[in-house]
């Protein structure tokens, strides 16, 4: 078995030219993915390679494309999914997101719990589809899943 301090990733970065809304709520949500999957991850691709990795994830057209570099910068790997079948869920995801981002200035508690509920749903739904869809590139847990998705949607922002 492969060392696990290999199969993980120890930096990521999004291309800042594939979001189309910067603002500080978008970047708040940016920092804490990073933070959280770089705190515990696991990443293993299927071709074997061993890291520990430097993932750079852009968009081009309706495609996520994880460029998979080492720690010397050399890339090792390039995985390219399309994101239309992650479409209804990241649109629900967001119209969930902002109802609970209005939620919290007026809802009660039990209204802000439930609209949470739905979006902590959502998030596990979208972090299971990739994991479903990258299968044969790449395994990875339900942490990391989690993380990579709300990148995902942070990167497919609208203004």
């Amino acid at each position: 078995m492969a060392d696990s301090s290999k199969l993980r990733i120890a930096d990521v970065a999004l291309d800042d030219s594939s979001i189309i809304r910067w603002n500080p709520d978008v970047d708040h949500e940016r920092r804490v993915a990073i933070f959280d999957l770089l705190e515990d991850n696991y990443f293993a691709p299927k071709s074997g390679i061993e890291g520990p990795f430097k993932l750079a994830l852009r968009m081009e057209e309706t495609r996520l494309v994880i460029d998979i570099h080492s720690m010397d910068d050399a890339l090792l790997e390039t995985i390219r999914l399309p994101l239309v079948p992650f479409r209804r869920i990241i649109k629900e995801y967001f119209v969930v997101c902002e109802s609970y981002n209005q939620a919290i200035k007026t809802a009660s508690r039990a209204q802000i719990e439930a609209i949470d509920m739905g979006r902590r749903g959502l998030h596990n739904d979208g972090a299971d589809l990739l994991r479903e869809r990258l299968a044969d590139k790449v395994e990875f847990d339900d942490n990391t899943a989690r993380r990579l998705f709300t990148l995902i949607c942070v990167l497919q922002i609208r203004g």
